[in-house]
């Protein structure tokens, strides 16, 4: 099967994790996102469910808070670094994330606030960044 072909395969297979998503601030990047099934963060597996991603006001603005629906619990706080969208790739709000042979559940590499063209990349230990790499990995972009 050419490269190609799995990529659009791959693709098709992740479009239905993410049932949608909503835009909730500007100023700390909120969004809602619904996954449909479970996704790998960085250090733990988060059940299919409705979280927001944004952004907590630290000096450098990267950390990620991952909460639940009404806001009122922590999930967790990463540390992401910057990363670029492709220029096909900007509108609404889009998930990266990686999947394949020894990635399961699935799991998120970056996601962008709708109109940003810098996102968040999720860090991950060493050895799991390299299996990432290895994966498949493929962006959804709802349009907010």
């Amino acid at each position: 099967m050419s490269i190609r072909k799995v990529v659009v395969v791959a693709s098709l297979a992740l479009s239905g994790l993410i049932a949608g998503t909503t835009r909730a601030s500007e100023v700390d990047q909120a969004v809602k996102v619904n996954f449909s099934q479970p996704v790998q963060i960085p250090g733990r597996t988060l059940p299919a469910g409705t979280y927001y991603f944004s952004i907590i006001n630290t000096s450098d603005r990267e950390t990620v808070q991952i909460s639940n629906e009404d806001r009122t619990r922590t999930i967790a706080l990463i540390q992401t670094i910057n990363r670029v969208r492709p220029e096909w790739e900007h509108g609404g709000t889009a998930f990266t994330l990686a999947s394949g042979k020894g990635v399961e559940p699935p799991a998120v590499i970056a996601w962008f606030y709708p109109g940003r063209t810098t996102g968040h990349e999720f860090v991950y230990p060493k050895q799991e960044e390299k299996e990432l790499a290895m994966a498949t990995q493929a962006t959804q972009v709802s349009g907010d």
